[in-house]
């Protein structure tokens, strides 16, 4: 089969964070927690920056799942906030693709806790649909990294696509002359390297 390059479109890109939840988080031991949720608010933060439209989504809050991490109530105050009563694949929720729909937007960026489960059930229910899905793969975690390579290797078999939020954001913003200040400070904020990078970068051109 050909690959075809579907490459990421702000003008046509839907932000999911899917089970964000405190209880879950503290499944996640296939990636570091600290750079887990660094990479969490990253992803926050990209859509914030590319004014990306985002819907939040929570399995049964009222259990041991939890309540949706704080930070991302608060970034995204008028966002479309869906609390599943109870279906475990958010795309059994009328309300979550409704709001999906209502953008009129093709392509999905996801991610969520945890990826075998709340990540690749809508994944795959939204390529079903003809949805082009794009999974955050550092933003999404799981138990480990067997149930992580067999979660990566279901989605794509269907057709999704795994990117980095780093990736993202760079095919998103396609040239670093729409704007320099802007992307250095979306990367600063999350990547330490890249901020002594961009820092080096802004002593170099000060007065210029």
């Amino acid at each position: 089969m050909t690959y075809a390059y579907n490459r990421l479109d702000k003008d046509n890109a839907v932000v999911l964070l899917v089970d964000h939840q405190a209880g879950l988080l503290s499944l996640v031991r296939d990636i570091d927690p600290d750079k887990f949720k660094n990479n969490v608010l990253a992803l926050a933060d990209m859509a914030t920056y590319f004014k990306l439209p985002t819907i939040l989504t929570t399995s049964f809050e009222s259990g041991p799942n939890g309540p949706l991490v704080p930070e991302l109530k608060a970034q995204f105050p008028d966002a479309p906030y869906i609390a599943r009563p109870g279906q475990i694949n958010a795309w059994d929720n009328e309300d979550f693709v409704k709001a999906i729909k209502a953008t009129g937007k093709k392509q999905l960026i996801i991610a969520g806790v945890v990826t075998e489960v709340c990540v690749a059930f809508p994944a795959l229910s939204a390529i079903a649909e003809g949805f082009d899905v794009f999974v955050i793969t550092d933003a999404s975690g799981t138990f480990n990294e067997m149930t992580r390579e067999a979660a990566w290797r279901r989605m794509t078999d269907a057709g999704a696509q795994l990117m980095t939020w780093f990736g993202a954001a760079c095919e998103l913003h396609r040239d670093w002359r729409n704007d320099v200040e802007g992307l250095g400070t979306l990367f600063s904020n999350h990547i330490p390297d890249y901020r002594n990078l961009f820092t080096s970068y802004e002593t170099l051109t000060a007065g210029k």
